[in-house]
């Protein structure tokens, strides 16, 4: 086993990683951590209580941050149109020499979106663009007509979070520079968003089971339930 670096360390000793802690408390804890040399990002990780091989509580959405992610997002988008979507914002667009593009290797883009009758073709890359996250989605906001829309809000800040098979949602929420109360809010967001998504198939309590935030290089912070236990 790997050695804890001088850094991880040196947080340890700030603050009782065995405690729970407030949203607030969380978010200032983590602001004594030893910084890195570049801005980390801030994340929430939150452990739900749903069964993952159950269909009907598969867990997904998207969430606007009101502070933004603090995070330049490179959008592909998959349309006949390309010049209105580049005009839009887009940094790559196009649909047939962008397929292919795909299909050989490249995935120099952090989001894609397509419209409705591009999706008939693109549906064909989801052995490529499926287990990257990468997939345009209907429910993501990413599959859409709207294309200016679509890429406002995500160039906005708007975050997706889907569960993985162990029950578990990882988001960034922001960066180490963004104030305390500009991580706290987003935070808020997340987990609203996520409690929302609670599916109507799911009974009794324990639907979020613990959150934790932490940034790039420093250990988690648990948050207390009474941060989350109304969802």
């Amino acid at each position: 086993m790997d050695k804890p670096s001088k850094r991880y360390q040196a947080a340890v000793k700030t603050a009782d990683l065995a405690k729970d802690y407030t949203l607030a408390e969380a978010v200032a804890v983590l602001g004594k951590f030893p910084s890195a040399k570049f801005d980390e990002t801030v994340e929430l990780s939150i452990r739900l209580g749903v069964n993952p091989t159950q269909g009907d509580q598969m867990i997904r959405g998207t969430t606007p941050l009101p502070n933004g992610s603090g995070k330049k997002v490179r959008i592909l988008v998959f349309t006949d149109n390309a010049e209105a979507a580049l005009k839009a914002g887009a940094d790559h667009a196009g649909l047939q020499d962008m397929m292919q593009k795909v299909n050989e290797g490249w995935l120099d883009f952090d989001v894609a979106i397509a419209t409705t009758e591009a999706m008939k073709q693109v549906r064909t890359l989801a052995r490529v663009l499926g287990p990257k996250g990468l997939m345009p989605n209907p429910k993501s906001g990413t599959v859409s007509d709207d294309v200016a829309g679509a890429i406002k809000a995500v160039k906005a800040g708007r975050v997706e979070f889907k569960m993985d098979k162990a029950a578990c949602i990882g988001v960034g929420i922001g960066k180490r520079s963004f104030t305390a109360e500009q991580i706290a809010e987003n935070a808020e967001a997340v987990i609203a968003a996520i409690g929302k998504a609670r599916p109507a198939s799911f009974k009794g309590s324990g639907y979020i089971k613990s959150v934790t935030i932490s940034s790039s290089m420093s250990p988690g912070v648990r948050l207390a339930s009474t941060e989350y236990s109304k969802f």
